[in-house]
């Protein structure tokens, strides 16, 4: 073989080699039974805040401690525990997105960026919102 084939088929090796570690670090979302289903091992969930029940969060008595619960697209429901200090108008969230561990039927998030809020929309549908809102100021 010539230096040049030699140095071909290393470089392709590598580069496959390369392709293959990065696929160890693809995720998929999961519903919150699926999740369920893989204990111990980091997921990510997308999901919307469940208003009914209220956001546990004294930072008085532990400012790394945040509970609240979830219901996913397909009616699953788990209560998070997010082992951080609580992210700002988390009750405004229209969705969450959360990357963290089943523990039982908990939900446990520890790192800080686990959780991703996606707050609504100031302007909702209506493109002159922003124009009333100046008018009003």
């Amino acid at each position: 073989m010539k230096k040049v084939q030699i140095i071909i088929l290393v470089a392709i090796a590598v580069a496959v080699a390369t392709l293959i570690s990065f696929m160890g670090n693809l995720s998929t979302y999961e519903t919150i039974a699926s999740a369920r289903q893989k204990p111990g091992k980091t997921v990510t969930i997308i999901a919307h805040l469940d208003n009914k029940l209220p956001i546990e969060y004294d930072p008085v008595k532990n400012p790394n401690y945040v509970s609240f619960h979830i219901t996913d697209t397909l009616g699953g429901t788990a209560k998070v525990v997010y082992h951080f200090e609580k992210p700002y108008d988390l009750e405004k969230a229209e969705r969450v997105t959360l990357k963290g561990k089943m523990n039982g039927d908990v939900f446990e998030i520890s790192r800080k960026d686990g959780i991703l809020l996606k707050c609504p929309s100031k302007y909702k549908d209506d493109p002159n919102a922003a124009k009333k809102e100046l008018t009003q100021n």
